[in-house]
């Protein structure tokens, strides 16, 4: 079994310490890779949408986002961690989602990703923690994954472990060993159900696709859907 980490950081904080925990149960039956962010993806996506137009390798990033990408497809399961930063995913994690809009479903999503699960861990001070872990659920369902667990924690008291109550300390632990549990008790051999919702995503860019294919069968993107043959009646959760 294959698990790939992306830390939204590299401090090794509250949220470095539940994704521990976490992977507690995976560490001897898994290969775990783990990539720190901004370390592993050092620059800002600057927009030129060479990679939507002119395939990712042109992108000036490649080198960073295709080792990143190759792990992730070769993944069972996917783990992204961030503390919530002014109520939304790190800077830095961003920037990496950025980075993978051509992965998006209206582009050339990854047939691998409709078949996988994903797991979300977010913490921060007060509020804010839904709502960073939102940054990045959307994105990884429009790269078609369905099957996503996500944990928050609030933390009321102070952004140090062992500064928290033990009450909190118990209430956090309890919480990511009830996920960490679910996750462990899967069948990574059987691919994740793809939901209605990503079916519909996938049937509405289909159309706008088959449409663009018709009028340049050269645009990229159309002509990686046919190539699929997804303008067909093939489907990437088939």
């Amino acid at each position: 079994m294959n698990i790939t980490v992306i830390n939204g950081t590299e401090k090794q904080g509250i949220t470095y310490r539940l994704k521990e925990m976490f992977l507690k149960p995976f560490r001897d039956k898994a290969s775990v890779t783990e990539y720190y962010l901004p370390k592993d993806c050092p620059n800002f996506c600057t927009g030129c949408i060479s990679c939507t137009l002119k395939g990712e390798s042109t992108c000036k990033d490649a080198d960073h986002i295709g080792r990143i990408e190759r792990s992730l497809l070769e993944a069972d399961l996917i783990v992204m961690t961030s503390p919530a930063y002014v109520f939304h995913a790190t800077g830095a994690m961003k920037a990496l989602l950025d980075h993978f809009a051509y992965r998006w479903i209206p582009h050339r999503p990854a047939p691998e990703m409709f078949g996988k699960r994903a797991v979300i861990i977010t913490q921060c001070l007060g509020a804010g923690a839904k709502s960073a872990a939102k940054d990045i659920k959307h994105s990884l369902s429009w790269w078609g994954i369905s099957k996503i667990g996500v944990f928050t924690g609030a933390l009321m008291e102070d952004i140090v472990w062992d500064r928290l109550s033990p009450k909190k300390q118990n209430e956090l632990t309890r919480r990511i060993e009830k996920l960490s549990k679910k996750f462990a008790g899967v069948d990574y051999e059987r691919p994740a159900h793809t939901n209605l919702m990503t079916k519909i995503k996938f049937g509405f860019c289909r159309m706008m696709q088959k449409s663009l294919h018709k009028a340049d069968p050269e645009y990229l993107d159309g002509k990686y859907w046919a190539l699929q043959g997804w303008l067909g009646s093939a489907r990437p959760w088939k």
